[in-house]
């Protein structure tokens, strides 16, 4: 397929060309598209490999001019469509825009601003790749000229078994001047459709903290370690970075949820000592953390892996498949399309990747949508949305990107107003290749947003994060999360009484149990996050399924527990270990009359949340308010901790739950056998040996089902068949 670049033209040469174009522009009347044949177009253009920006626009077609045909580039269309716009030339209509099948390579990203969306849903901008065929908007740059690496010199820093198989290319000599940082926003390199990786050692897992200079002591609750990044190694082959140019190291220093990549300063091979460049690490280093190198021209010894040597601008590439009859290009662009201000817009169909930031901006936009989207292979998010209203992601494929998939900021928190964004129907999987923790699939802030129907899989940590009010999560599917940290919740929010009206319902989570087995959270509610509503979830073989970490007001009811350890985890740490936080918002409420900036006792807030109005004089320390009801657990264990944590519902918790009408199976570990508040019974599935196949569905007879609990509707939960997905699109 031929490769273009956007060409650049003078705004006032492009408008006296398109008065021309759009006299013939405003006769093309297109009523539908091939594979939506319900939509109606006031106007329809194409865009082709085969293009250009000075012709019409219109389909090529065999007794078509030569001289006339599609545009080369969106950029063409987009500014088309602007001056038919100044010049009263556009019907009234959903416009559109087909790109047909082809790679666009960008030299810099698309910009849709607030003259480019529509005016009403009737009236929608529409850009999507032709249906059936492969559309391919990227921001990379294709390297076709490879050697064998015959420098002695640096064939020498290589292991003997791979002399002759590393491959290199020589960047500069192709124009590339920015390379960017190894340690995050740099360039990488893409081949045959899939992110290479830099340079590493080891090549999988980790290498371990064995000693500390406790030049300037650290000690939290308990936990010790080092402010200072300096540490030690007991693994020889470290040393030899001691030479390398511009070597990193990237680990969880102190704690298991966080992690900093460091240029190394200086290694002591005497000493087994390396030294890494400030800013240190903000909790610290701590003995027995983990870490590993890259950027290291010498540990290129595994297929995948490729360096650049930013001095000479050389890349350094250890191909897994035959370069010569392989795709290689090095991602250029920060973005792949940035949409700031725009009303009732829709991108389709396409694949956007190969960028070095976030691939899809959108800023301040109304009933914006990204439909049936193959997102991929960026440095950073696959898709932003801030601010505005009732945008959303649908139906697309994001993975292998560099962060997390998508992150939705909108609403009002001080007037509680709604943005009703949303993240729904989407395929999320194999993300946070490069910052890994607090990258989730799907960030939600704000107020009013929404994440549905997703599937969600394969994340080093947490898989939904959500602040703010009036959130609902539901019918996702989450597996295969947490991998490399814990301390972690697949579904996490913390350190809030304010953020109510929150609804996780009908989810089901499976197969969770965080680094090295320790365990992590399904649903964690951390640090006295209060007034979250969990309904008719199913969580199958997680470790601590649900954990409320001393807030309020959390209504636990209507889920299933399978092989889980522990279900539950109840604390009061409010009024124990993290009495600090607790302490701290209520002398701000008592000098300035808010907790956490927002005015809890005054509307909208004592509207809408009653609970908040008298919060300060309701022990609220204390995690008060909280049900557990209508549950079933099945194996694992119900209320009883093993292993990493000492306690599964604490002690000085128990006094303030309301726990009534649970049904634990005979073959499920409890704390208190004698506690009224379950019944040990067989809770009958439907298949009691495979509940999963079975649905989780319960016999009629089920004494679950006669006390009151309701059976979870787990046909609706994960993805679901649209127009807008893109296993339909492509």
């Amino acid at each position: 397929m031929k490769k273009i670049f956007f060409t650049h033209f003078n705004y006032g040469t492009l408008k006296i060309c398109y008065l021309f174009i759009a006299v013939i522009l405003f006769n093309i009347l297109v009523m539908g598209t091939s594979g939506d044949p319900t939509l109606k177009f006031g106007l329809k253009l194409y865009v082709s490999t085969t293009g250009n920006d000075g012709w019409s626009g219109k389909l090529k077609q065999p007794n078509m001019d030569k001289t006339d045909g599609p545009f080369a580039t969106l950029r063409g269309a987009r500014d088309a469509i602007r001056i038919m716009r100044e010049t009263k030339k556009l019907l009234k209509g959903n416009i559109a825009v087909e790109l047909q099948k082809g790679v666009y390579e960008l030299s810099e990203p698309f910009e849709l601003e607030t003259q480019d969306g529509g005016t009403d849903s009737l009236s929608r901008v529409i850009y999507y790749g032709q249906t059936g065929s492969e559309v391919r908007l990227t921001g990379g740059r294709n390297l076709t000229k490879w050697e064998l690496v015959s420098d002695k010199a640096v064939l020498e820093k290589f292991a003997p078994e791979v002399r002759g198989k590393i491959y290199q290319s020589d960047l500069s000599a192709n124009g590339l001047k920015d390379f960017g940082s190894p340690g995050g926003g740099g360039m990488e390199l893409i081949f045959n459709d899939q992110p290479m990786w830099i340079s590493r050692y080891p090549n999988k897992g980790f290498v371990k903290i064995t000693g500390l200079l406790n030049e300037n002591p650290v000690d939290i609750r308990g936990t010790k370690g080092d402010q200072v990044g300096k540490f030690n190694y007991d693994d020889h082959r470290i040393s030899k970075w001691k030479t390398e140019k511009d070597a990193w190291v990237h680990g969880y220093w102190f704690w298991d949820w966080s992690e900093q990549r460091h240029k190394i300063a200086n290694i002591d091979t005497t000493k087994n000592l390396i030294e890494v460049l400030p800013p240190y690490h903000h909790y610290g280093y701590r003995l027995g953390q983990w870490f590993y190198g890259f950027n290291l021209l010498s540990e290129i010894d595994e297929p995948g892996e490729y360096y650049i040597d930013r001095e000479a601008g050389m890349l350094y590439f250890y191909p897994p498949s035959e370069i010569g009859k392989g795709h290689a290009y090095v991602s250029i662009n920060k973005n792949i399309i940035n949409i700031n201000g725009v009303s009732f817009l829709t991108l389709k169909g396409m694949i956007l990747e190969g960028c070095r930031e976030t691939v899809v901006k959108m800023e301040n936009c109304t009933s914006s949508l990204i439909a049936g989207c193959m997102i991929r292979n960026s440095g950073d998010w696959g898709v932003t949305i801030k601010g505005g209203k009732a945008n959303g992601v649908t139906g697309c494929e994001i993975y292998n990107v560099g962060a997390g998939g998508v992150n939705i900021d909108a609403g009002d928190r001080t007037t509680l107003q709604s943005a009703n964004c949303f993240a729904d129907n989407n395929d999320i999987h194999h993300i946070a290749r490069i910052k890994r923790i607090s990258n989730p699939a799907i960030s939600i802030f704000g107020v009013g947003n929404r994440a549905t129907h997703n599937s969600i899989a394969h994340l080093p940590h947490m898989a939904i994060y959500f602040m703010g009010n009036d959130h609902l999560m539901e019918y996702n599917v989450i597996n295969d999360v947490c991998y490399e940290s814990n301390d972690a919740g697949a579904i996490y929010a913390g350190r809030n009484w304010t953020m109510r009206g929150n609804i996780i319902r009908y989810n089901y989570l499976h197969d969770i149990s965080g680094f090295e087995g320790k365990g992590c959270v399904g649903i964690y509610l951390d640090d006295a996050f209060s007034s979250a509503d969990v309904i008719g979830n199913v969580f199958n073989n997680v470790t601590r399924a649900m954990m409320i970490g001393g807030g309020r007001d959390n209504n636990v009811i209507n889920n299933i527990f399978i092989n889980c350890v522990p279900s539950l985890h109840i604390d009061a740490r409010g009024m124990g270990w993290m009495h600090d936080h607790p302490e701290m918002w209520i002398k701000e409420a008592e000098e300035k009359g808010t907790i956490l900036g927002t005015l809890f006792n005054q509307p909208p807030y004592s509207t809408r949340y009653p609970k908040l109005i008298n919060i300060l004089n309701d022990e609220p320390s204390a995690p008060k308010g909280n049900v557990i009801s209508h549950n079933i657990c099945a194996g694992g264990s119900w209320d009883k901790a093993r292993g990493f944590w000492s306690t599964s519902v604490e002690k000085k918790a128990r006094p303030y739950l309301t726990m009534e009408d649970n049904v634990v199976s005979t073959n499920t570990e409890v704390e208190d056998r004698l506690s009224k508040s379950f019944v040990i019974t067989d809770p009958l599935f439907v298949n009691p040996e495979n509940p999963e196949q079975g649905k989780f569905q319960l016999k009629a007879d089920s004494p679950a089902l006669k006390s009151g609990f309701k059976q979870i509707p787990f046909d609706k939960i994960g993805l679901y068949q649209s127009s807008n997905r893109v296993d339909w699109v492509h």
